[in-house]
């Protein structure tokens, strides 16, 4: 409201005094359209920001840094152990002979056992430390620390496969864009050759030259050619959406920049081999031996387990031998001191049978890992055949399209040129306008076939640096 009546104000005003207002505005327009127009993108900054924002990455590092934290827990295990306790509690102190099961509901009772039961409480107190520590085990405690580091291992193959599998993914989302917006400029053109034809058509049909007909077969036509535009467009907009997914930023100002990916590139010798250094294949391999080194750890657990234990301890009572209370506060606070010191050996006797049922379980999922892992080679292999054959016809249908768009545009027109001299029909003109268009739209994605062969041909071979070096020069 402000600037509405200032401006009404100094409408009267001369151009002199007028004129900041417009300028003002005209440059924060200006500023705030710079402010959110997006640098074009180019396919190698398309991985890395995918790489850097798309959350499944940050899923697999996230895990890392948990399997990391596993090895300082199993390292603890060399640790000694103090256990503190406090206690004050008030009761009576009826005490029986004989034996009671371990259990967790009643409680235990120090001293003589009374002549007859009494209902006199008096206050109790205790506090203590344990300290235990096993001094050897076996090899039990360095399996466990080297089986949280497998483990830490297979999730460090699982982000470079992540890694991988996410670069790819932006990179044939990039070129899926490219593909089409190339297609939504070869169908453009052919809206407008086709609106040229329908007026030439419906003007020599206004002059009585040629049959209604031909108008109408051609507005047919150039509605033909609009709805293929229409649907290349929207085609674009998926593509854009599906990219921007992996970038984090919106699809209307996503703005991408083509470089080299529009010519064919230069034909080179594929590279053979290397599949055991996937990533795909290094997560397998740290899989098996992650299950290895459980198996290690199940075998080293079949031993006596010793404890060296210290104790320091102190407890107070308010009863007498003799029955009698101290009364008032006797007992609230410690006054009876101890320690001990010793060995505690624990040995399991009976926990070998389902030792040997877990460590079964654990061989039948190796033998399961080592098939997974002998089905990702083989998947690899044929994937790199394919994308090799592919790779091949790419570079053939470039080769090619070339004459085809060619002869298609000398067709389109000698047929054009035949209609308006009297000679032809418009048949022969709509069809040799179909074919330029379907032939600019071969010979603009061939190129591109070439790029997702290539592409496809890395990923196979588990690194994306050479079709990116390749793609950025």
């Amino acid at each position: 409201m402000h600037i509405e009546t200032t401006s009404r104000g100094t409408s009267n005003r001369s151009p002199r005094t007028a004129g900041p207002l417009p300028l003002l505005t005209a440059c924060a327009l200006l500023w705030s359209a710079s402010g959110f127009a997006q640098t074009p993108l180019t396919i190698r900054q398309s991985v890395e920001q995918a790489l850097e924002k798309y959350p499944s990455v940050r899923v697999s590092l996230e895990q890392v840094s948990s399997a990391a934290a596993g090895i300082n827990l199993a390292r603890t295990s060399y640790l000694p152990r103090a256990d503190f306790l406090s206690q004050v509690n008030r009761a009576t102190r009826n005490n029986v002979s004989g034996l009671l099961l371990s259990q967790s509901v009643i409680s235990p009772i120090s001293g003589p056992v009374l002549p007859d039961d009494r209902l006199t409480n008096a206050w109790g107190s205790a506090a203590g430390v344990l300290v235990s520590w096993e001094p050897f085990d076996f090899g039990l405690r360095k399996a466990n620390v080297e089986a949280a580091e497998v483990a830490r291992t297979r999730a460090e193959r699982t982000v470079a496969l992540t890694r991988l599998q996410v670069a790819t993914a932006a990179a044939d989302a990039f070129l899926t864009v490219l593909a089409a917006e190339q297609s939504v400029r070869a169908a453009q053109a052919g809206v407008n050759r086709s609106r040229v034809v329908y007026q030439v058509a419906d003007a020599l049909v206004k002059a009585k030259l040629r049959p209604g007909a031909e108008a109408s077969r051609m507005r047919a036509e150039l509605a033909l050619a609009e709805t293929q535009l229409i649907q290349s467009q929207q085609s674009t907009k998926i593509a854009r959406a599906a990219l921007a997914q992996f970038l984090d930023i919106p699809s209307p100002g996503l703005s991408l920049q083509a470089g080299p990916l529009l010519e064919a590139p230069p034909a080179e010798p594929v590279p053979g081999g290397g599949l055991q250094q996937h990533p795909a294949v290094q997560e397998q391999e740290a899989a098996i031996d992650e299950i290895k080194a459980r198996e290690h750890a199940l075998g080293r657990s079949y031993f006596p387990r010793f404890n060296l234990q210290a104790t320091t301890y102190a407890r107070g009572t308010g009863y007498h031998t003799d029955g009698t209370t101290g009364g008032g506060l006797a007992g609230l606070g410690p006054n009876i001191q101890n320690w001990a010191f010793g060995m505690t050996v624990n040995f399991p006797v009976f926990d070998l049978p389902s030792l040997r049922a877990r460590r079964e379980i654990e061989v039948h999922r190796e033998r399961a890992q080592v098939a997974r892992r002998d089905q990702t080679l083989r998947d690899l292999q044929a994937q790199a055949e394919k994308a090799s054959a592919a790779l091949e016809g790419a570079r053939l249908v470039a080769g090619n399209t070339p004459f085809q768009l060619e002869a298609a545009r000398a067709a389109e027109q000698q047929a054009t040129a035949r209609y308006k001299a009297g000679l032809g029909n418009i048949v022969e003109v709509a069809e040799a306008q179909r074919l330029l268009t379907q032939s600019e739209i071969d010979d603009s994605l061939a190129r591109l076939n070439i790029w997702r062969a290539l592409l496809a041909v890395s990923s196979a071979e588990g690194d994306l640096a050479p079709f990116l070096q390749k793609a950025a020069k």
